[in-house]
């Protein structure tokens, strides 16, 4: 199940935190039998001094444990903390719910947890993290690509993000068609742009301001 919802062939691994060694060992047969890896903690301090793997991942948190709290975890950890959390709980606490969520959790589970309701939480936090490294990725290729440009390759490049033709970008920087056409060859190339709107998106993420001619 795992493989086909990452085709890239990452191998996502789910962190669970609950002190309920019960609760743990049932998840972590629940998980691996859809090809999920699994790493179960009994408290914070133990996660806390894990090694986090370069993968898409999520951390299913239990509110109440022993020592830190599930919700002071999050507050103090949330900001570091990239992967997807979701909350389980023992109790219907609506403020627990709306304070996880305020805090930045991706959801809230009410133990005792449905299988599917489990597995489906849990391929979906897995999903948007899979998508927010894919962003994150693209984002740090744009740029290493984006600093490659030359000067020159660099006033094009704002000017045609702009919509400005090649016979008046030429005109406003001194320099025939010819040489504008070359550097915009040169511009998509290294952008890895195959069109205009995909040379406007790259603009966007490196944060280039179009400027007009």
């Amino acid at each position: 199940m795992s493989e086909k919802l990452f085709a890239d062939g990452a191998s996502p691994i789910v962190y669970i935190i609950d002190d309920d060694a019960l609760i743990r060992a049932s998840l972590d047969s629940l998980l691996r039998s859809v090809g999920l890896r699994i790493r179960s903690f009994e408290g914070t301090a133990e996660f806390k001094t894990s090694v986090i793997e370069d993968t898409p991942s999520c951390l299913l948190l239990d509110v109440r444990l022993r020592g830190e709290s599930g919700l002071m975890f999050l507050h103090r950890q949330h900001a570091a903390l990239q992967m997807p959390i979701i909350f389980m709980s023992g109790h219907t606490d609506m403020q627990a719910c709306v304070t996880a969520m305020k805090a930045g959790a991706v959801d809230f589970l009410t133990k005792p947890i449905a299988e599917q309701q489990v597995i489906d939480t849990v391929m979906n936090a897995l999903s948007t993290d899979s998508q927010r490294r894919e962003q994150v990725r693209a984002r740090n290729e744009a740029f290493d690509t984006f600093k490659t440009l030359t000067p020159r390759e660099l006033e094009v490049f704002v000017r045609v993000v702009a919509g400005s033709l090649n016979k008046r970008i030429a005109a406003s920087l001194g320099i025939s068609e010819i040489t504008v056409k070359v550097h915009r060859a040169s511009v998509m190339r290294k952008m890895n742009a195959r069109s205009l709107p995909d040379l406007v998106r790259a603009s966007q993420v490196v944060g280039i301001v179009p400027l007009a001619c």
